[in-house]
Formats: C-alpha cells, sequence, structure tokens
C-alpha cells in the first residue's frame, strides 16, 4: 500500500482537479505568450509586457502551476513504478530519493523563476 505522505493533496480527487487546474493556467499562459509572439514583438515591447504588474502576476501562476502540475505528475508515476512489490525492499528508498530529488530540483527552479520574474 503506498502513503499518501508525500501527495500534495489530501486525496487523489483533489490531486486530479489541482492537476487539471494547473493544466488549465498553462495553456492560458501559453496561448497568451504565443499570440503576442505571432503579433510581432521586438525587446522593447517584450520587457514593457513583463513589467507590468499583471503580467508578473500571471507568469508567476504559471510558473507555480508547473511545479505544482510537475509535483503531482511525478508523485503519481514514482509510486506506481518505484514500489517495494517491484523493486524488493529498495523500492521505498528509491521513491523517497526520487521525491526528494524532484522537489528539490522544483523548488530550484521556482525560486530562480521568482527571482526573474521580480528581480530588478
Amino acid at each position: 500500500m503506498v502513503t499518501a505522505i508525500t501527495s500534495m493533496g489530501r486525496s487523489g480527487l483533489y490531486d486530479w482537479m489541482m492537476q487539471r487546474v494547473s493544466a488549465v493556467i498553462m495553456l492560458a499562459y501559453f496561448i497568451f505568450v504565443t499570440c503576442v509572439l505571432l503579433g510581432g514583438v521586438d525587446y522593447a515591447s517584450w520587457k514593457e509586457l513583463y513589467s507590468q504588474t499583471w503580467m508578473r502576476i500571471f507568469s508567476l501562476l504559471a510558473l507555480l502551476s508547473m511545479g505544482l502540475h510537475a509535483w503531482v505528475g511525478l508523485w503519481a508515476v514514482f509510486t506506481d513504478y518505484l514500489t517495494e512489490r517491484l523493486m524488493g525492499t529498495t523500492g521505498n528508498v528509491l521513491r523517497f530519493a526520487a521525491q526528494l530529488a524532484s522537489a528539490l530540483v522544483m523548488f530550484t527552479y521556482v525560486v530562480w523563476g521568482i527571482q526573474i520574474l521580480w528581480g530588478y
């Protein structure tokens, strides 16, 4: 049995819903940025767009959604494939190590993204 100690949400339904909402946010961000790029943009207008607070908040929301989406997805993969039943006694240790490494990488990327978005 897999315990939900490293799950982001309270239940599978809650994790599923968070992943779907984060996917919609990322899709909206992708469509918006694609439309901006297809409309022709130079460095000055790109810098002006990202200097506006609403765009920074939208980008931060997309960044946080990406981290959340990746965490829920990787948690599902790790708990499905790195199990004690499939890998013997090292399955739980490998799953914990993989989740820890993923969490550190995602945390680093989110902090780095926040620094890029809000740094001056």
